[in-house]
């Protein structure tokens, strides 16, 4: 009993590593391969693990979680599954409808700015050189509830003259990869995808060419309505004040810059616009 109550005492000072006290979950949608985007986003969560840790004085991490759609890492969220997202204008917006209490934490800085474009493209040997060329041809759209793989290319479209009747068809593939891919392979007439993800291919050997761009709002990353406020004061300031270049390098941008919703009004105004779908 005695060496038992020795045993008992000595544990007592033993120091064990100590589990993290703070757990906080990414959520991210598949726009690109899951690969792809563990690659993006993984060195940014490493920056930002470090810079809330010495902030908050006390250990943080923070997983990844990547939905398998749009629409499953809107609810995630929405419901509070996630702690905070980074998502593309409209899935915010669809996400601020269905929580206004969401909040933006920052957005993505390109070239110091808060824009960035989309691309239409087409086969390197097609005859199709501006959007007008596309009536009675098949388009790759993205996601359903994509920016640029649905807005606003179905507004530029629509400023064209292009319509949902005027083309011969129409189906929405998902990611931007694959619209490319489709493309490239001549499955589709024309293609709307964001214009990293075009560079990329191009730059694979993808026989693509660019008939039009658009411009698009750069992403915001958001706090669910359930994340505590201090922590999410020091993720917003760790954001803002991110410069580690490797982080930077993988999610190829120059940083985050302050962020409101009124940064997004011009998404609302193409959600809105069914000028696509008029006969």
């Amino acid at each position: 009993m005695k060496k038992n109550h020795s045993l008992l005492i000595a544990l007592a000072f033993i120091s064990f590593p100590a589990l993290s006290d703070i757990q906080l979950a990414f959520g991210v949608y598949t726009s690109d391969k899951a690969t792809a985007m563990v690659k993006q986003f993984r060195p940014v969560l490493n920056a930002l693990e470090a810079k809330m840790t010495a902030k908050l004085k006390e250990p943080v991490q923070i997983r990844m979680q990547i939905s398998k759609d749009y629409q499953q890492g809107l609810s995630n969220l929405v419901e509070g599954r996630v702690d905070f997202s980074r998502f593309g204008p409209s899935s915010y917006i669809l996400a601020k409808q269905n929580n206004p209490d969401i909040k933006i934490l920052a957005v993505e800085s390109n070239n110091g700015g808060k824009t960035f474009n989309g691309v239409i493209c087409v086969h390197n040997d097609s005859y199709i050189h501006s959007a007008t060329d596309l009536a009675g041809k098949s388009f790759a759209f993205g996601d359903e509830n994509s920016t640029i793989g649905r807005y606003l290319s179905q507004s530029y479209l629509a400023d064209h003259n292009i319509t949902a009747s005027t083309l011969d068809s129409y189906s929405y593939l998902g990611r931007h990869d694959k619209v490319g891919a489709a493309v490239g392979s001549e499955q589709y007439d024309a293609g709307a995808l964001k214009e990293s993800t075009f560079n990329k291919l191009v730059n694979k050997g993808a026989p693509l060419r660019a008939i039009a761009r658009f411009e698009n709002v750069t992403k915001p990353w958001i706090a669910s309505s359930t994340l505590e406020p201090k922590i999410a004061v020091s993720l917003k300031e760790s954001l803002l004040e991110l410069a580690d270049p490797k982080a930077l390098k993988a999610l190829k941008k120059n940083g985050f810059l302050p962020g409101n919703d009124s940064d997004y009004e011009r998404i609302r105004l193409a959600m809105a616009d069914n000028r696509f779908f008029s006969e």
